[in-house]
């Protein structure tokens, strides 16, 4: 199966059950779309990489891959670190075009929704 991937890609925690909502969002990109492979990944504690879950897709024929940062803001790591393991996983497959999005807190639905959330216990 050729075409787009998404990566969900956090920071990652010691504890692994931190993965939970990452792993359902995951979940509800292939109930909504199962044509559309999605691979979670980690920075740091917990697996896989970043380099494994896009190894990972580009093995299933993904040729568009777009890394979303499961950040709420465009931080320290966004700013340096991240870009530089995407543009490193790129280089190692080229015959792949890698995308990296804002964070996903920065996203005007996002923020609708952490407010409706926050109101809805008010």
């Amino acid at each position: 199966m050729a075409g787009n991937g998404i990566v969900l890609f956090g920071h990652g925690a010691r504890d692994p059950e931190w993965a939970g909502p990452m792993k359902r969002v995951a979940a509800r990109i292939a109930e909504r779309s199962p044509q559309t492979p999605v691979q979670v990944a980690f920075m740091e504690f917990l697996s896989p990489t970043l380099d494994e879950a896009v190894d990972t897709l580009v093995a299933a024929g993904c040729t568009e891959l777009t890394v979303v940062p499961v950040f709420l803001a465009q931080g320290g790591h966004l700013k340096r670190d991240v870009p530089l393991l995407v543009e490193t996983a790129a280089e190692r497959h080229p015959q792949a075009r890698l995308r990296l999005v804002t964070a996903a807190g920065e996203a005007d639905g996002v923020v609708e929704a952490i407010a409706d959330y926050a109101l809805g216990l008010a």
